[in-house]
């Protein structure tokens, strides 16, 4: 599949010194006579991780093992002139039902687009980043990725880069054991390095979140396209994607249960009596915020990953929320986008992944 290149795009200048266009004010225009990837591609730098096909294998295999809503894996790249990658939405991926507006697609997104920054970085390249350069042309467009020259990558970086193949989702019982404070403020930073904001919750606005999740699922259980489409990726036989059974966790004896609920679960277990419980918010509620909490999602989790955390999501709410259009009124914390469990867990399998053979639409 070859695409030609379009034509001049409004989309963002490239940003200076950064990995990373952050600015919440949002993107400046162009000169018209600005073309992205004419720009971008005059010259092809044959130390980029693209000028192979294992170059490229690496970096979309890690892209692939970010997180996603219910294992969908929403993402397929372009390679471009050995010195671009681009990150495109699969609308074949999304979850119509439950993510009508296509955040959690994004938030999904954006996760794998900072593990394609690390996998840059770890091939010795610097990602100069550009979130939906073309909006209006090519929605489906997410990010435009390109290689540059630059140092050696830090040992933060290497390190988070080695965590990708570490990282679970953790959906068993964990331990007593508190999350430490220091801890905490760790992954406040992970966040806020990535223009999101990391809400701990306490005693009571945890307990306050499980009981609206424990209501979002009794409303959601009524709802037959959602259940429906919750069925659709949580079969036994997930071969590539999807919430197999073996990582959907025992269903808990007590109520409200600290994790989601596939219907499909064969034992039952006593969770913790305590969750801890954290908010994922952004500043704005538009798809280049669900990009940026993506990425900061990821970043968060591979610290935690880090420190031996494990994670699990209790998103029924903002599931609901989403389904029936409606929109959190303006907060000084900003929009949620993700509701976190974390603490101490056994060691979990992985959910299953697709081949990076699937994840690449072109290479031109």
């Amino acid at each position: 599949m070859v695409r030609s290149a379009r034509g001049p795009s409004p989309s963002l200048r490239p940003p200076s010194g950064r990995d990373l266009w952050h600015r919440p004010e949002g993107p400046p225009a162009l000169p018209a006579q600005w073309d992205l990837r004419e720009r971008l591609s005059r010259r092809c730098v044959m130390s980029t991780p693209l000028a192979t096909e294992l170059g490229v294998r690496r970096l979309l295999v890690a892209a692939g093992h970010a997180p996603s809503v219910l294992n969908t894996q929403p993402w397929r790249f372009d390679v471009v002139r050995h010195e671009i990658v681009e990150l495109f939405a699969d609308p074949d991926r999304r979850l119509r039902v439950s993510d009508p507006r296509g955040r959690s697609l994004h938030v999904s997104c954006g996760a794998a687009l900072f593990n394609l920054r690390l996998a840059v970085r770890a091939a010795g390249q610097r990602p100069v980043v550009w979130l939906l350069p073309s909006p209006d042309e090519e929605p489906d467009l997410l990010a435009a990725v390109r290689m540059t020259d630059a140092r050696p990558s830090s040992g933060e970086q290497r390190e988070l880069y080695d965590l990708i193949w570490e990282r679970r989702t953790n959906r068993e019982p964990y331990y007593s054991r508190p999350v430490p404070s220091s801890v905490i403020a760790e992954l406040r930073i992970a966040a806020s390095r990535e223009g999101a904001n990391l809400l701990p919750l306490d005693r009571r606005g945890a307990a306050d979140i499980m009981d609206y999740a424990a209501i979002a699922e009794e409303e959601l259980s009524g709802d037959h396209d959602y259940q429906a489409e919750l069925a659709a990726w949580t079969m036994p036989g997930a071969r590539y994607d999807g919430v197999p059974a073996y990582v959907h966790g025992p269903r808990p004896t007590g109520e409200p249960a600290p994790v989601r609920d596939f219907g499909r679960h064969t034992t039952k277990a006593r969770f913790e009596e305590r969750p801890q419980l954290a908010v994922l918010t952004t500043p704005g509620d538009r798809p280049i915020d669900w990009l940026r909490a993506g990425q900061a999602l990821q970043r968060l989790l591979l610290v935690a990953t880090r420190y031996g955390l494990s994670a699990s999501f209790l998103n029924q709410p903002l599931d609901l929320r989403d389904m029936r259009q409606r929109r959190d009124p303006h907060h000084r914390r900003g929009h949620p986008q993700m509701i976190i469990r974390l603490g101490y867990g056994p060691y979990v399998a992985r959910s299953p992944r697709r081949p990076a053979t699937e994840l690449e639409s072109s290479h031109v």
